[in-house]
Parts: C-alpha cells; structure tokens; sequence
C-alpha cells in the first residue's frame, strides 16, 4: 500500500504529474477551418483594394477643385466660338489650348492650398471644402511636387503652340505660369490683397478668349476683346463666392480677400454687378445673332444666385459657387452654338 502511495505522488513520477494530452485528430479540422478564415479576412478583396484606392485618391481630387473647373474651360471655349463663326476652327490649337488651361488651373489650386498651409492662413474646420495639406490628408511636400509637376506638364503643352503661334508666346507663356503662383505667393500674393477677381478677368477671361481666338483665325477684334471680358466677369463671380463663404475664415488670419476689404455685405451685389455688365458687354453680338434674349435670361439667372447668396452663409454657399461655375460653361456652350456668325 504504501509503495503505491509513493508512487502516485511522487514528484518525479511525471506520469502520473503530467496532464495528459490529446494527440488524436479531433479537433485538427476545426482548426484549419479557423485559419482558413483568418487568413480570408486578412487577404484584401478587391471591394476593400478599391475603396483603398479612393481614399488615397480623394484629397487629391477635392484639391483639384473640380467644380471650378469650368472657369478656365470657359475661355477657351468660347475662344474657339468665334474661330467657329470665323470659320477657321482648328481642332489641333483648340485642343492644346483647353489643355493648358485646365493643367494651369490645376496647378495654381494646388499652390494656392500648399502655399496658404504654409503661410498658416488655412486651419483645420474651416468653411468650404475639406483642405488636404490642412487637415493631415495630403503631406506639404507631395502637394508641393504636384504644383511643381502639373505646372511643368502645362508648360510642356504650351511649348507645343509655339510652333503653331510664334515664339512670342514663350513670354507671355511665363507670364501666365508665373501669375498661376503669384497668385498665392510671392513677395506680394495676389489673393491675399484683394486682387483674386481682377487676375481671374485677365487670365481666365481676356487672354485664353483672344488667345484661342487667334491661335485659330489669326485675328483680333473688338468683340473678341469685349467677349474676353464678359467670360472674365462671369468667372470672377466664381472667386466672389469663394470669397464671400470663406470671410470670416480668412478676416481671422489676416488674408485680405475683396469680401474682407469691402464687406462680406458688399460680395452679392457685386456679383449681381459682374453678370449684368457682362451680359451688357455681348448683347449686340447676341442681338446680332438672333438670339437677344440670351444675356437677359443669363443676367437673371446670376440676379437669382445673388439674392441666394444674401440667404446663405457657410457651406451652404459650396453649391453656389458650383452653380457660377455651371451658368458660365452653359453661356460659352451656347456662344459656341450660335446659329449665326456675331457682327
């Protein structure tokens, strides 16, 4: 008896210490079945690749500003309208033309984010749309090399005019890269000193219409120069809206928009100024077309988003400025589609 005794607690008995372990297959099925699942959920689905993707990709689309867009569109667009009615369009200047003004535009949007982050005039929360740098999304020096790269892009683009128009665009060629960057920076930023509208006048309404207008035809007239400022207007009503929503945002860190000088009060009224001498500009064309009831239906359509701007404030005025945006392609699509050559 006692030698049983000892032997079933002895401690150096470790069989009958040790616990005895399964080494049958019976639980070796389930266990493949759980890892096969974790590794199901780990391995990426193209559902979760693609959404990936958009989530890298979405900063970058919301710095674009896509719904500006249309502004330097317009231009050229309308540019082309009167090589149309000229009868001297070209499918080769008008194509080279869009893209450089559409790679410009983008390029000064993303100095205009990359160069307000770093002169501390963006905060995060602001009004308007999400900034990328501002809020983390984007790194100042990827947004930095995509300036430096879509500026290089349309430089190359406009290089290619060169043959078609003559050396002499090489200058204003860096007239028009240099004035997409001073309008953000520089010794003396453009946006920063109530000159964001009068640089949107001149270089998306007056140059790209006359450009692309002679670049086709060779000429230039009057009602070129005149349309060129119509287009400027309608497009600087963009920038008022901009402007008007951000007020406040940019009245607190010292950035010195038109609507912080003259009054966020003043913004609708002058937007309502700009439509109506723009469509005063181009009547007699329009008259002279057949077609004179264009500019007033315009003109009431920006009276319209004028009086809404008086009933908004904040994000709620994003639409509106996709909405400018909208009206001034709708006017150069129709320019384009005149049935009658303009006087």
């Amino acid at each position: 008896m006692r030698t049983i005794q000892q032997r079933r607690i002895h401690p150096c008995n470790n069989q009958a210490a040790a616990p005895r372990r399964s080494t049958g297959p019976t639980h070796t099925p389930r266990r493949h079945e759980m890892l096969r699942h974790r590794r199901q959920r780990q391995r990426p689905t193209p559902q979760s690749i693609r959404q990936r993707q958009m989530n890298t990709l979405k900063p970058w689309i919301e710095a674009m500003r896509l719904r500006t867009l249309p502004v330097s569109t317009a231009g050229v667009i309308t540019g082309t309208a009167y090589a149309v009615h000229a009868g001297s369009f070209a499918w080769i200047p008008f194509t080279l033309c869009l893209l450089f003004a559409l790679l410009a535009q983008i390029a000064s949007n993303f100095a205009n984010e990359y160069f307000d982050f770093a002169a501390g005039l963006d905060r995060p929360g602001r009004e308007g749309p999400r900034r990328g740098v501002t809020e983390g999304d984007i790194s100042p020096r990827s947004m930095l090399g995509a300036t430096v790269g879509t500026l290089a892009l349309a430089c190359l683009v406009g290089l290619a005019l060169v043959p078609i128009g003559g050396l002499w665009l090489l200058p204003l060629g860096i007239v028009i890269a240099a004035a997409a960057i001073a309008y953000s920076t520089g010794p003396w930023p453009l946006s920063r000193h109530g000159l964001g509208e009068v640089a949107v006048i001149i270089f998306f309404g007056i140059i790209p219409v006359w450009l692309t207008s002679w670049l086709q035809t060779r000429q230039c007239s009057a009602e070129v120069i005149l349309g060129g400022i119509a287009v400027g207007l309608l497009a600087a009503n963009v920038l008022i809206v901009n402007n008007y929503r951000d007020a406040s945002d940019d009245r607190a860190v010292g950035k010195h928009t038109l609507a912080v000088i003259l009054g966020p009060a003043t913004m609708p009224w002058l937007y309502l100024l700009d439509g109506l001498l723009a469509m005063a500009l181009v009547y007699p064309q329009w008259s002279a077309a057949g077609l004179p009831l264009v500019p007033p239906a315009i003109a009431a359509v920006a009276a319209a988003i004028a009086w809404l701007m008086t009933r908004r404030s904040g994000s709620r005025l994003t639409p509106l400025l996709g909405l400018t945006a909208m009206l001034l392609l709708l006017y150069s699509l129709l320019f384009l589609l005149l049935p009658q050559p303009v006087a």
